[in-house]
């Protein structure tokens, strides 16, 4: 099966089945699992950060960030197109009782200083208290410039404002960048790291933070049902995740940029080569184009894509350039 949808459908290679079969566990909610204790203390110091916790998904870390970080009736301004906004279910609304002011981000992804400021609240029982920044990098596959995001911390150090990352894919930003990823996250107050997309994992992400950021955390994922037990034999895979599959991601933004090239000569679809930065490509289709036919012929031939104008496509670990070619060639017959 070849699987453009996300990079989260990636398959845990056989190094990290055998690691996740020979995991030494314990109770993690006594802080007794001897792996997920090294996962994180590992993450921890690799990052620059005091603490870290291993989280089942990107959306519970993004979620524990923003309850650790505010309080009931607080709010936290983010983009219109930032996940924890958009497609996480409205948990911090739902769960926290957070409110998100949501501000609309610029082509490239990032969010204007000057629309931010003016989102503020002033200090004023009609308002919520704006307490916390939040960024995502990447962004739609869409790298968010150093430059940036040093003005970002200055911005919320101004305004006396935390700030927290997204990072679900901020070692794709890394490898963009063609730097190590704590030139990016010494910025932030709080970051994510998804490890089950393209980094290969089966589950699970990491929060990090101060240990007084990390410990408010840890209770709310109790609260929020997150307390796994033996969950070593998931962190396993983590921590080869870490230490393994960072490096490779490069050859995921090369496939990103072969794909997009290769959509350009087909009839019907287009893709700006100068929008694919990482491994993530929206190519706008044709109208006269079926999608709903296009997306079950591909299926019966085992090619998962996902519909939509523009289409999304994601490379990864388990897509090479021969599956590109081959994608390709079947696209073409098919139209």
């Amino acid at each position: 099966m070849i699987d453009f949808r996300s990079d989260t459908v990636t398959q845990p290679s056989t190094i990290m089945r055998q690691a996740m079969a020979n995991a030494p566990v314990g109770d993690d909610v006594y802080g007794d699992d001897p792996t997920v204790n090294d996962l994180e203390q590992y993450a921890a110091k690799r990052h620059g950060f005091e603490a870290a916790l291993f989280c089942s998904s990107g959306t519970q870390a993004n979620l524990l960030a923003l309850m650790a970080h505010c309080e009931r009736g607080d709010e936290y301004l983010c983009g219109q197109q930032a996940h924890n906004y958009k497609f996480e279910g409205g948990g911090a609304a739902v769960l926290g009782s957070i409110q998100p002011q949501p501000i609309e981000n610029e082509p490239d992804g990032t969010l204007p200083f000057a629309k931010l400021s003016a989102a503020i609240k002033p200090i004023d029982p009609h308002f919520a208290r704006t307490k916390l920044l939040s960024l995502e990098n990447t962004i739609n596959g869409k790298v968010l410039p150093l430059e940036y995001i040093q003005q970002a911390r200055e911005f919320v150090d101004q305004h006396g404002l935390k700030l927290h990352l997204d990072g679900a894919r901020i070692y794709n930003a890394a490898t963009a960048l063609n730097i190590d990823i704590c030139e990016i996250v010494k910025y932030f107050d709080s970051f994510t790291i998804c490890l089950s997309k393209g980094l290969g994992a089966p589950v699970g992400s990491l929060l990090l933070g101060d240990k007084a950021l990390i410990a408010r955390a840890r209770r709310w994922r109790k609260v929020l049902g997150g307390g796994m037990r033996q969950a070593g034999i998931l962190a396993a895979a983590g921590k080869i995740a870490l230490t393994e599959n960072t490096t490779r991601l490069i050859a995921d933004h090369t496939n990103a940029k072969y794909l997009a090239e290769q959509f350009n000569n087909v009839e019907g679809f287009s893709v700006n080569l100068a929008h694919v930065q990482t491994n993530i490509l929206f190519a706008k289709v044709d109208e006269s184009i079926d999608q709903t036919a296009l997306v079950e012929q591909l299926k019966q031939q085992d090619i998962l894509i996902s519909a939509g104008n523009p289409m999304r496509f994601v490379t990864h670990l388990n897509i090479t350039k021969e599956d590109i070619d081959r994608f390709i060639t079947v696209l073409k017959a098919t139209l």
